[in-house]
């Protein structure tokens, strides 16, 4: 990044201090007004079109290893680990180039028809993946996806637009409550519809579940983009046109009882990337969420990975459907988290010390998977497999999840600063999108760099096969240095 200049300094103050937001918008304190009504329509679609993303993402998560070996992209059962982090990079990486263009396609037309056209568009590619008899079909079915799920930024960014200060802690902790609720469901229906064929021979022995055995979950996760596509076609409505005006207390404000006929003030210009660069807290944004989606969705690939491994290569060899449950367990405990006890957590903790604090857990979070194996390897070299060894390896599962989901509540407070941060209204698209770039830059390569760390050192003697696990240990403590960054340069106007 270009050395920031005395002009960059310059702007990057006068965003801060000259008109951060303007003179007489208030600066609302925590439990000072009675929140406004929130438009409870809007507020709901948005939120299951939130969900449609990491149910697209996850629902793979159980069978894809599975799925290679079926298709015999390896020679070596050791090495499908790669593929399958091919797969899920795949996804990431598509989603990332797409990002941008989907954010300004939405500054020019409008937020609801990107939204359309993304949700209707992944309901096609969905079913393309379940009908997929090669691994090239697979890796383009997993491509589009990811460009038509780059909408990523404009819902958030709708979600700003129909929020103010008053609301913003409930609306903010109950939208996040559904990419967990995504991420209960993908796994569930990924793990217990695929294959249906072998598993419900009585019911379901049909000949195109025989030859696609992974079509089910991927149809299934379709009929819900099929659902959101209606929703958002009948009961959405544009927010861009329909933004708050900042300038006086006596504009409307979105999802108010009144309204008032006054007509907005003239929008002033939206920052451009170099200026917003030059901002150190939205830099600190940028770089934490890169490390934030690095960590976690590492996590998620080589947890995955872990369960399905031999205990014997460091792994626990569960089933699908047990990898299934292990997963719907962890998105139970972050929907719990997020519903029960964010907006509460918010209220009384700074958001940037609340962020720093989540990511301080990952590291803590891998250095407890290797204890899960040797938990399993005792219960193997003791025959006490099926006894008290089971009621402890789960019990310490879902300490490991439990640790897991709050670290992943980073990403709700993630969006709380973006809105806090964003130098004006003009600009709160731009900086989401900006953000959500660095957050999926990160999504795109770490399933491939986590996949083959665990592939690469599970069956090696050095520390026992567990050298993955202090990589990741490293990886993580290294971005404590990022969030640590974002407390540093705080000044909260939440």
């Amino acid at each position: 990044m270009a050395q920031s200049t005395p002009l960059d300094e310059s702007l990057a103050s006068d965003i801060y201090h000259e008109h951060p937001r303007t003179e007489t918008q208030p600066l609302i304190e925590r439990g000072q007004l009675y929140p406004s009504p929130l438009p409870k329509v809007q507020l709901g679609v948005l939120c299951f079109l939130r969900m449609l993303d990491p149910l697209s993402y996850t629902q793979i998560f159980p069978y894809i290893n599975q799925f290679m070996s079926d298709l015999r992209v390896a020679k070596d059962p050791s090495q499908i680990g790669f593929y399958s982090g091919v797969v899920e990079s795949t996804f990431a990486v598509f989603q990332l180039l797409s990002i941008y263009p989907w954010g300004l396609l939405s500054d020019s037309i409008g937020r609801r028809p990107v939204v359309l056209w993304g949700v209707a568009s992944l309901a096609i590619v969905t079913l393309m993946l379940g009908l997929s008899p090669t691994f090239t079909t697979v890796i383009i079915a997993r491509a589009l996806a990811g460009v038509f799920s780059g909408n990523v930024a404009v819902i958030p960014s709708m979600l700003c637009e129909i929020t103010n200060s008053s609301n913003q802690f409930f609306a903010f902790s109950f939208f996040g409550f559904w990419w967990p609720l995504g991420a209960i469901m993908g796994p569930l229906i990924g793990g217990s519809l695929s294959r249906p064929a072998t598993k419900h021979p009585t019911y379901l022995d049909y000949a195109l579940l025989k030859r696609f055995p992974y079509f089910l979950p991927c149809f299934s996760v379709s009929l819900f983009s099929v659902v959101g596509f209606f929703l958002a076609l009948f009961f959405l409505q544009e927010t861009l046109d329909q933004q708050p005006n900042e300038a006086t207390q006596s504009s409307k404000t979105y999802g108010t009882s009144e309204m008032s006929q006054r007509p907005p003030l003239k929008p002033r210009k939206s920052f451009n990337f170099r200026q917003l660069m030059s901002v150190p807290m939205i830099r600190a944004l940028c770089a934490s969420g890169c490390a934030l989606s690095f960590v976690s969705t590492a996590f998620d690939v080589v947890f995955v990975l872990f369960c399905y491994s031999p205990i014997s290569e460091g792994g626990l060899s569960f089933s699908i459907s047990q990898i299934g449950f292990a997963l719907a367990i962890a998105g139970a405990i972050a929907a719990l988290l997020q519903v029960v006890f964010m907006p509460t957590i918010l209220h009384r903790v700074d958001p940037a010390v609340m962020y720093h604090f989540c990511m301080k857990l990952w590291p803590c979070v891998f250095l407890a998977l290797p204890f899960l194996n040797i938990i399993a390897r005792r219960g193997v070299a003791t025959g006490d497999s099926e006894r008290y060894t089971f009621w402890f390896l789960w019990v310490g599962i879902a300490l490991t999840l439990s640790v897991a989901r709050v670290a992943f509540l980073a990403y709700s407070v993630n969006m709380l600063l973006i809105k806090a941060y964003s130098p004006d209204t003009a600009s709160l698209g731009s900086t989401t999108a900006l953000v959500q770039f660095s957050i999926c830059f990160s999504r795109a390569f770490s399933p491939a760099i986590a996949s083959a760390a665990f592939t690469l050192t599970s069956t090696r003697p050095f520390l026992g096969g567990y050298t993955w696990a202090l990589l990741m240990v490293l990886l993580s403590w290294t971005s404590c240095l990022f969030s640590r960054k974002i407390v540093e340069h705080r000044e909260l106007r939440i």
